[in-house]
């Protein structure tokens, strides 16, 4: 994916990562630290997929919309965590312009496809709880590949932009990206000249799909709680609340990091260390890939029967 064929002359041939600063001296451990967890997010997550896929009685809307998040979650860590560990391990900062703004699409990409599978998977559970006789009849296979298709095209257009019009700054041969990957703001504060449309582009998308996700996980959930109450049986309820806490659990680890290294990044620049932006951005990405699998591994009955068979 060639991004910038017209814009040599514009950017800089190569640009160069510079890790976290200030973790030098613990360069070591935190290198460790995040191989480990990204060892777990694809062991984890390979075997959630493969668990799916094999087990016929996953197949189900739930499980769809759950292998939709591991395989992104593949995918979102390794888009950032191989080149951060190679920055630590082999000193190789250095990354093709081309493959620069590469990384820069698929990580502000499988972003928003995370965000709109959570979404997707909070109107499941409010299908499962509010309409429960209907819920095979309402989420049909056909319904489920227009969602998840949807969910793709929706990341695709929003972000598609955003590389292109970083390709098309003046770089005045700064070539310093102050990131460990190659996030959108980090390489246009690296850029010369008026980069408002950026910034401006940047700011309305982040705020506008987080919000409407937000928004939309929120109304579902409070149509649930609403379903919920009216339950009569204790055990109902219970049982009821138990099929959403794995959701939730999934949301708080994903928007919470995303959230507070969003508003770090934006409006703490002069209050926080440049390198807590950086390791929050890197927990974001990694973290929730790797405890993904042991929320669900942990919380659903399915899963965990599954596991142990596979064990036994």
């Amino acid at each position: 994916m060639v991004l910038i064929s017209n814009t040599s002359a514009l950017m800089p041939s190569t640009f160069y990562l510079i890790g976290i600063p200030g973790l030098e001296d613990l360069g070591f451990l935190t290198s460790i630290s995040f191989c480990i967890l990204y060892v777990f997010a694809i062991v984890g997550n390979s075997l959630m997929v493969y668990i799916i896929w094999t087990e016929k009685n996953l197949h189900g809307p739930m499980f769809f919309f759950l292998a939709m998040l591991a395989v992104n979650d593949l995918a979102f860590s390794s888009s950032t965590v191989p080149k951060m560990l190679g920055i630590f391990w082999l000193n190789d900062c250095g990354i093709e312009a081309s493959a620069c703004l590469t990384q820069m699409f698929f990580v502000h990409f499988l972003s928003v496809v995370e965000s709109g599978v959570l979404a997707a998977m909070a109107y499941d559970r409010y299908i499962a709880i509010c309409s429960p006789l209907r819920y095979t009849s309402i989420l049909t296979y056909v319904v489920l590949e227009r969602i998840a298709a949807s969910i793709l095209v929706r990341a695709f257009i929003t972000i598609f932009p955003i590389p292109v019009l970083v390709g098309r700054l003046h770089f005045c041969g700064d070539d310093v990206v102050l990131h460990s990957y190659c996030e959108h703001m980090a390489v246009v504060n690296v850029a010369c000249g008026d980069t408002r449309v950026n910034s401006i582009y940047g700011l309305v998308l982040s705020l506008s799909i987080t919000g409407f996700d937000l928004i939309f996980i929120g109304l579902s959930y409070t149509m649930i709680l609403r379903a919920i109450f009216r339950l009569q049986s204790r055990d109902a309820r219970y049982k009821a609340v138990g099929t959403c806490g794995s959701h939730i659990c999934v949301i708080i680890a994903a928007y919470l990091p995303g959230i507070f290294s969003f508003v770090t990044y934006r409006f703490g620049q002069k209050t926080i260390p440049h390198g807590v932006h950086i390791f929050l951005a890197n927990i974001y990405i990694v973290f929730p890939a790797f405890l993904n699998p042991i929320i669900y591994g942990v919380k659903t009955k399915q899963i965990r029967a599954s596991v142990w068979k596979m064990l036994q």
